[in-house]
């Protein structure tokens, strides 16, 4: 897998090594956001030593959640990184930085019950954490199990799947 995943994945070329310190990526839709901020005041000392990327609003409310817990004996060890509202393109922004291997982890809490304007670009996002084999949580549960495990704080070695077949297919023109 190494050359090759380099080759075929230019951004895996350490053959997708998650470092002990992941790059976890926190969405929420707007009915979902309380849920979230609350999930975040819950595991809060666990998020401190991970980098945070955030899509718009949800990035602002991480932010000023961590700043009511963080002292200088729990200091927060990156600076949160803030993309854009996910209608104004930070959910693709998200994707772009799953397919460059920036994102280890992805918390999406997503709404099923309403309809949102920019549907096809969570459907990417989510379409792209699955090709790249990363961890995604869509629910409270889901996110509560990905930030107990005992791999948050390991390094390790996802599966990537060997896509040089579609990559190499013979196309007509």
């Amino acid at each position: 897998m190494s050359n090759e995943v380099g080759r075929r994945y230019p951004s895996l070329k350490n053959g997708g090594l998650m470092e002990g310190t992941k790059r976890i990526a926190l969405v929420a839709h707007d009915n979902l956001k309380k849920d979230l901020v609350e999930w975040v005041n819950w595991n809060w000392k666990l998020l401190l030593n991970h980098q945070l990327i955030c899509t718009g609003t949800t990035g602002r409310l991480v932010e000023e959640a961590l700043a009511e817990r963080t002292d200088q004996e729990h200091p927060l060890r990156n600076n949160i990184i803030r993309l854009k509202s996910g209608p104004f393109g930070g959910d693709q922004q998200l994707g772009a930085m799953i397919a460059d291997g920036n994102i280890d982890v992805l918390i999406f809490f997503w709404d099923p019950m309403q309809p949102h304007p920019h549907d096809v670009d969570v459907k990417a996002l989510l379409r792209i954490s699955v090709l790249y084999n990363i961890p995604t949580a869509c629910n409270r549960s889901t996110a509560d199990f990905l930030i107990s495990s005992q791999l948050m704080e390991k390094g390790y070695s996802p599966l990537i799947r060997d896509y040089s077949g579609y990559l190499d297919r013979k196309v007509d023109v």
